[in-house]
């Protein structure tokens, strides 16, 4: 097991403070030995990035504030190997791009226009499959405005592959044009998807708060850890085992995944 593990100092910025002497690491309760740690920046498993975009007709009204978000957020992070887009409407389409094709990933994202309904959860199920042959760190980016009116998958299936897979997924939710008696509850579905991974939910309410939102999501991906253990667990039942970090360190947050289902032997 090798989860990414974004730590946060409260009321700051993340900052790599952490070294593998002064986290701990529980599973199920029981403290494990940590047998592999490294910090955000420095040498350590190549980033994939992944960029989600809904297109259907709900976001009608949202679609220039989303590609303008898109093409920014990709230009913060020019060290990702690849960036996989996904974008969905009634239909789901992926494609996966080298850093030297960047400027027709750029394109494709530009050429986009809203229509139809909205697939969100069968397009993450698209994009875990896809992902779950890469090695290395998993960072995904979801722009939506989370109503999903389309998808075959159910939302507690969806929940079952997030939690099987190794991805860290950021939602970024514009909820601004929905109905009052929507609104919270798509709030509370994102933040869902977002926090079982590791990640977390935004929802800016104008185009002039992304720069924080990307602040603070870079940020996070540049202060992540990268934890592995041996479990001491030698069952192969196919459990879900629970995981819990700690800092020694008062003022840290962590934020991580909650856990992973264990290996399994009929």
């Amino acid at each position: 097991m090798c989860p990414s593990y974004p730590l946060c100092p409260l009321c700051a910025r993340p900052r790599r403070v952490l070294h593998s002497g002064r986290a701990w690491i529980y599973e199920d309760g029981k403290k494990q030995t940590i047998r592999y740690f490294t910090a955000g920046a420095g040498p350590g498993p190549a980033l994939h990035l992944g960029l989600m975009l809904d297109v259907s007709e709900s976001m009608g009204e949202d679609m220039s504030f989303t590609k303008t978000a898109s093409i920014r957020f990709l230009n913060t992070l020019v060290d990702a190997v690849d960036v996989t887009v996904v974008d969905f409407d009634t239909e789901v389409r992926a494609a996966r791009y080298s850093q030297s094709e960047f400027a027709r990933l750029i394109e494709r994202i530009r050429q986009k226009k809203a229509g139809g309904s909205t697939a969100l959860y069968d397009a993450i199920g698209v994009y875990l499959d896809g992902a779950g042959a890469q090695d290395g760190r998993k960072i995904v980016l979801v722009y939506t405005d989370g109503g999903d009116t389309r998808s075959s998958i159910s939302l507690p299936e969806l929940m079952d592959l997030l939690k099987a897979s190794d991805v860290t997924m950021y939602a970024i939710g514009e909820l601004e044009h929905q109905f009052s008696s929507t609104k919270n509850q798509q709030r509370m579905i994102l933040q869902r998807i977002a926090e079982v991974t590791g990640g977390q939910a935004f929802f800016p309410t104008a185009v002039k708060e992304l720069d924080s939102v990307y602040e603070k999501v870079v940020a996070q991906i540049r202060a992540q850890y990268t934890l592995a253990y041996v479990s001491a667990n030698e069952k192969a039942d196919g459990a879900w085992r629970r995981v819990e970090v700690k800092a020694v360190r008062k003022d840290l947050r962590v934020r991580s995944r909650r856990g992973y289902f264990g290996p399994y032997k009929p």
